[in-house]
């Protein structure tokens, strides 16, 4: 210890000695500081323990294979209502006729009662108005006036119940459908401000289960729906569970792995997504009757209830609450799992480095450097949502036949979702991250200039975007893991989630601009994604680094004026501007 001591200079080894051998009655603010410092070079973190049991060990593959299959039920609720909407051929209902013509045949009834457009075909949103007169006075001089349909409409190709002809979403109650779609993104948006600070109070393991027993309760309960207000309602409802499920889990997943395996988690999690979408296309495809396809998309997340009693809980959640003992017995049950040995003394080193607080949103605005990080990354994720929503939510307006291309936009995200975990480990999250939004954005500036007699190019640079998109979407959930602490992440993810959500709510409303020009909403799109690339140049890399578990972690490190900096550094003493000696362990073994 002396030797040591003596290495050090002057005003540095008095701090020191006074740390090891008690403070003076002058300096008790100092020691009191020193002290927690010192305290330090005997503790455990969550994370070296977890880097000892193998970081992704076979503890960690049945963790992911969980969070995995969860995922592939959420594209069903995020765009099966695409399919539920087909267009349906349709006319006006006019029973009035019956009592006037009723020895008439169809077609000489539809002439009488229904104008026709240009083209010769019928309108579909308006009729004759009725009269009291008899047939031939009817058939010698017509009618003229017309108005919107007043019992409803008839379709006469007689298919397999949709939502549009469940509910009559046509003529003017057409824009419903958009609305509704609209409604369900707010639902997430409203899950991610709900769920995410009851995650960071109550644990990830029980919002998963609790958003899990909603999704599938109330997503089979829109079956039943006897109005369209209703169904739009349990929508709703459904939104803000897959929102619940979603945050959680990708936390859980980060929490449990070594930094350099972290990525995984996600990235298989967006694996099932996007296969998820490709069953989808074939549920589709084969259940034309909405009805029975909305019971066989929700209905299967039942046979996962199971997660209640294999399902663990994050054991750096639990040590940030102060819950040694319950992260003590879930880091032992994975070290048994994974075939490690670890001393009990480890365990028993295992304390949180402070009592910590409770994160706030307010934390991600008091602090320059959270305030950057913030608006840096959640301007990534509204570019992502933007983009990815615009692309997938006009799957029918390529040119080619929707169940294909629903089929190749799953299959396409596989390798762009895949991939990310090697692209990231050569080019690092920053580089990743603006280098898949620069070409997303790209592309979509690129689209309107196709002609349209070519929709297999067309649809061929859609799914290039939509694999650029796909890969920055899952970076972007990546990224944002890493630049926020264990205290607040979930408060981080969920700002990231409510304004990517406000931009998949403005992407059906910038497709409105179409009407005065088809390339609008693609330059609208592209733009945004190459300017939020751009900025993304300005974020800190996070690549190789341990996950930051405090305000601290993250602040100090970039302002030392603001909170005790830990400044130990592979084992070398360095000196803040009081003379405080800082101390901080960065092992990933023992």
């Amino acid at each position: 210890m002396s030797k040591f001591i003596f290495g050090l200079n002057i005003s540095s080894r008095n701090y020191l000695k006074d740390v090891l051998e008690g403070p003076s009655n002058n300096d008790r603010r100092k020691g009191k500081k020193a002290s927690l410092r010192v305290q330090r070079l005997t503790m455990t973190s969550v994370g070296e323990i977890i880097n000892a049991l193998n970081g992704f060990g076979r503890f960690q593959h049945y963790l992911v294979a969980l969070l995995t299959l969860k995922s592939i039920s959420h594209p069903f609720h995020i765009f099966g209502q695409l399919f539920m909407v087909a267009e349906e051929p349709h006319y006006c209902r006019t029973t009035w006729f019956s009592a006037v013509g009723s020895n008439l045949s169809e077609e000489e009834r539809l002439n009488l009662t229904l104008p026709r457009k240009p083209d010769g075909s019928l309108e579909e949103c308006f009729m004759f108005t009725p009269v009291e007169r008899d047939l031939d006075a009817i058939v010698e001089y017509g009618l003229n006036a017309t108005e919107k349909c007043r019992e409803g409409w008839v379709y006469p190709l007689k298919r397999e119940p949709s939502l549009v002809t469940q509910f009559d979403l046509v003529c003017d109650r057409k824009d419903l459908n958009s609305i509704s779609q609209s409604i369900f993104i707010l639902g997430i948006l409203v899950g991610a401000m709900v769920f995410s600070p009851l995650s960071d109070r109550f644990g990830r393991r029980p919002i998963i289960l609790l958003s899990m027993l909603i999704q599938g309760t109330v997503g089979v309960a829109v079956t039943f729906v006897p109005n369209f207000t209703a169904y739009i309602a349990l929508r709703f409802i459904v939104g803000a569970s897959i929102s619940g499920s979603l945050i959680s889990g990708i936390a859980l997943g980060a929490e449990w792995v070594e930094t350099t395996y972290r990525p995984l988690t996600l990235i298989f999690s967006h694996v099932g997504f996007a296969a998820g979408q490709m069953v989808l296309a074939g549920l589709a495809y084969a259940l034309r009757d909405w009805r029975k396809l909305q019971i066989v998309g929700s209905a299967p997340i039942f046979a996962l209830l199971f997660y209640f009693w294999v399902l663990p809980e994050s054991p750096r959640w639990l040590v940030t609450k102060g819950k040694i003992e319950e992260a003590k017995k879930l880091l032992q049950k994975a070290a048994a799992v994974n075939k490690r040995s670890i001393p009990p003394k480890t365990f028993d080193q295992l304390k949180p480095e402070k009592e910590a607080k409770s994160g706030s949103i307010l934390d991600l605005v008091r602090h320059s450097h959270l305030r950057k990080v913030t608006f840096l990354i959640s301007t990534a994720w509204f570019a992502n949502s933007f983009a990815y929503y615009g692309l997938s939510l006009n799957v029918g307006s390529f040119g080619l036949d929707i169940y294909l291309t629903q089929l190749i936009f799953g299959a396409v995200e596989i390798p762009a979702r895949g991939s990310i975990f090697f692209v990231m480990q050569w080019m690092g999250r920053k580089k990743c991250q603006s280098s898949f939004l620069l070409l997303g954005g790209v592309v979509c500036l690129l689209v309107p200039v196709i002609p349209k007699d070519l929709p297999v190019v067309i649809t061929a640079l859609a799914v290039v975007g939509k694999f650029a998109i796909a890969g920055s979407f899952t970076t972007s959930y990546v990224y944002t893991t890493e630049l926020f602490p264990t205290v607040i992440r979930q408060i981080g993810i969920a700002v990231c989630q409510m304004v990517a959500r406000v931009a998949a709510v403005s992407s059906p409303l910038a497709r409105l601009l179409e009407k005065y020009h088809p390339s609008i909403p693609l330059l609208i799109f592209g733009g945004t994604a190459i300017g939020a690339g751009t900025l993304c140049f300005f974020l800190p890399e996070t690549q190789g680094k341990e996950l930051p578990d405090y305000l601290d972690d993250v602040i100090g490190n970039q302002n030392p004026n603001e909170t005790d900096t830990n400044v130990l550094e592979n084992g070398h003493v360095k000196h803040n501007e009081d003379n405080d000696i800082s101390v901080q362990t960065k092992t990933t073994r023992f």
